[in-house]
């Protein structure tokens, strides 16, 4: 059918341009390469005898095989993970500073792959491998340093490990605790790079970078001084010992001290350094004197500076090395200069005379004492004593200027100053200066009543001496106890024995005198007191208040003022009335006007319990009468009434109440 060739065809020759829908262009390809593919309309697929192959389908032809060119998408992910691992490499050796090596005693605190290095406490580095010398004598730390911290691997930079540390100077490392310990570094001012470093064993005391200055100091021993140690001013902490090392001669210590600021500006060179290590005890003439600067130098050590009060010297100016005095009564002394030797020569034994003991001057130490020798005299075959000292004339300086010497140098000065001195009667003299230690010192005083005495110039200088009986006191006991010993002893021991007895004795009588006393007087004077309390309280009964005594006596008392006053009213009527002895009472008169008064009723009569004189009656009907007239009388005195005087054979007095007349 000519419809179906026509779609044969347009198969066959989409397949021969490689179309994916193109069937016939791959049968085609399949059957040419002799494969067994579909035949063709030709039968050329049964030409190789196999046959059994399906007929060829009506209007499809020969698919066409396209093979592709280019890479596969599986392999994009092992790509991009080589490329983030090289980049990570590549990132990892770019951040890697130098290895250095080093070295410590032990790895205490150590472990490789997990100790850190840390500079101002952020981590530089860390430790890689850790093994043996190959002397086997310390241990060799690897440190793998980062990019950024290549700097820290130079000349002058310090390592050491930081780990719990509890030392006389205090607790260091407490955070290492829960942390673990780590590597710290110090760096310095060098650029010089270096690999191999020996580790400290210490942490240092002082880390550069830090505000302040150092200071060398010179000792001539270490003490109980250490690295840290504090240093004080005015007992203020201002700073601490750095290093300490001996001096090339070994005569000595070479200490290093740091000062911080702004406390550095104290020092100049005129500042004083001692030690103040410990406890300083003296004894003089204020007391005992115990001196500290704190209760951590008694333990660690410490020193103290200060600079004298008159010092003028800018704050700027310093030293590069100073003295370390032992004590601060030596530091803040006055500069001695340099020294003058002398010599003395004894004839005595200088027991208790020791190496460093003082030379003074008319109480003025000068000098010290530098030996203490024996010497031999072949003619009087005697050993005399030779002490050497020396002199610092700079003692002497405001007295030197006033005496008049010859110009020259110091050494010159001094000798004619001394020779000048003995001249006018200067000498030694070896003192005893504690009775209880034998302790002694040279004293140069004048003694005028010497012989005169010269002294050649010449070093060192030869100062007479004199020898004193008087100063030797220790002989002078032993002399003493001597004679003590050859007393009788057993004598005055048998005096004294019978001494005591006859004390006893005495003390014995004295008991039994006391005890008869107890027994016999005691009781009879305390009945005797008894007895006395006894009538002092009857006494104090019968002259109470209430007492019958009492009451008698004032009633008597009452009755004595009633007759005093009866007898008063008596001699005034009789010196108004004169003739009443005679002529008797006058009788009352009329009133000059009508009665003042009221009548008043008349008193009843009191018994009375005993019978009255006739002097006792008038007394009371007279004061009975005064107290009713009330009318003074002229002359000031209250006048009685007529029957207040009772007249002869009268048994009582009446009263009345009419007033009398008034005198002319």
């Amino acid at each position: 059918m000519p419809g179906v060739d026509s779609t044969s065809d347009s198969l066959g020759t989409q397949g021969n341009t490689g179309e994916p829908s193109g069937l016939a262009g791959a049968g085609g390809a399949r059957g040419a390469d002799g494969t067994g593919g579909p035949r063709g309309p030709s039968g050329s697929g049964g030409s190789d005898g196999s046959g059994g192959e399906p007929p060829d389908v009506p209007g499809v032809g020969t698919p066409a095989v396209r093979r592709r060119r280019g890479v596969s998408l599986v392999w994009i992910v092992p790509a991009v993970a080589a490329i983030v691992a090289l980049s990570i490499f590549a990132r990892s050796w770019s951040n890697e500073g130098p290895e250095i090596v080093i070295s410590f005693q032990t790895a205490a605190g150590l472990e490789a792959g997990k100790t850190p290095v840390k500079y101002k406490d952020v981590t530089v580095g860390s430790v890689r491998d850790i093994r043996l010398s190959p002397d086997r004598t310390h241990v060799l730390a690897t440190v793998q340093l980062t990019h950024s911290a290549a700097s820290l691997a130079r000349t002058d930079s310090r390592f050491w490990v930081v780990r719990p540390r509890i030392g006389v100077g205090g607790v260091s490392g407490v955070d290492t605790l829960l942390s673990g310990a780590y590597i710290g570094v110090d760096t310095g001012k060098s650029e010089e790079p270096q690999h191999d470093f020996k580790g400290l064993e210490e942490p240092p005391a002082v880390i550069n970078g830090m505000p302040g200055r150092t200071f060398m100091l010179r000792a001539s021993d270490l003490g109980s001084l250490d690295i840290g140690s504090p240093v004080y001013f005015r007992r203020v902490q201002v700073g601490r010992v750095a290093t300490y090392k001996l001096n090339e001669a070994g005569s000595g210590i070479d200490l290093q001290i740091f000062v911080d600021a702004p406390y550095d500006r104290f020092v100049n060179s005129n500042t004083r350094f001692w030690n103040a290590s410990g406890l300083d005890i003296s004894l003089g003439a204020e007391g005992l004197k115990l001196n500290t600067q704190s209760v951590a130098t008694i333990v660690a050590g410490g020193i103290a500076f200060a600079t004298p009060v008159d010092d003028v010297t800018p704050p700027s100016a310093s030293r590069s090395v100073y003295m370390l005095a032992n004590d601060e009564q030596t530091a803040m002394a006055r500069a001695d200069g340099p020294p003058q030797y002398a010599r003395f020569r004894f004839e005595q034994s200088l027991r208790g005379l020791t190496v460093g003991a003082p030379v003074e001057f008319l109480g003025l130490n000068i000098g010290r004492v530098t030996a203490v020798s024996l010497d031999f005299d072949p003619v009087r075959k005697r050993f005399p004593a030779v002490v050497s000292a020396e002199i610092f004339p700079h003692r002497l300086d405001a007295a030197m200027q006033h005496v008049p010497v010859k110009e020259g140098d110091p050494e010159s000065v001094t000798m004619q100053f001394v020779k000048n001195l003995v001249e006018a009667g200067l000498r030694a003299e070896a003192r005893t200066s504690n009775l209880l230690t034998g302790q002694r010192y040279i004293s140069l005083e004048f003694y005028p009543g010497q012989p005169k005495m010269t002294m050649a110039l010449q070093s060192p200088l030869q100062i007479p001496t004199i020898d004193k009986k008087v100063d030797q006191i220790p002989e002078q006991v032993v002399h003493i106890l001597d004679k003590i010993e050859k007393l009788p002893m057993e004598q005055v021991a048998n005096n004294l024995n019978n001494s005591l007895l006859e004390l006893n004795g005495t003390l014995l009588t004295f008991h039994q005198t006391l005890n008869q006393v107890n027994g016999q007087v005691l009781p009879e004077a305390t009945a005797t007191f008894q007895q006395a309390q006894r009538t002092l309280s009857a006494v104090g009964g019968a002259v109470g208040e209430d007492s019958h005594l009492q009451q008698d006596l004032s009633a008597t008392l009452r009755e004595v003022e009633r007759s005093a006053r009866s007898l008063r009213s008596l001699t005034d009527m009789l010196s108004r009335h004169p003739e009443s002895l005679i002529r008797g009472r006058p009788a009352d008169g009329p009133l000059p006007g009508p009665a003042q008064s009221p009548s008043q009723p008349l008193p009843q009569p009191q018994p009375q319990p005993q019978p009255q004189s006739h002097s006792q009656s008038q007394s009371q009907s007279q004061s009975q009468s005064g107290a009713q007239s009330p009318s003074p009388s002229p002359s000031g005195s209250q006048k009685p009434s007529p029957s207040s005087v009772p007249g002869p054979g009268a048994a009582a007095p009446r009263p009345t109440n009419a007033q009398e007349p008034k005198q002319p």
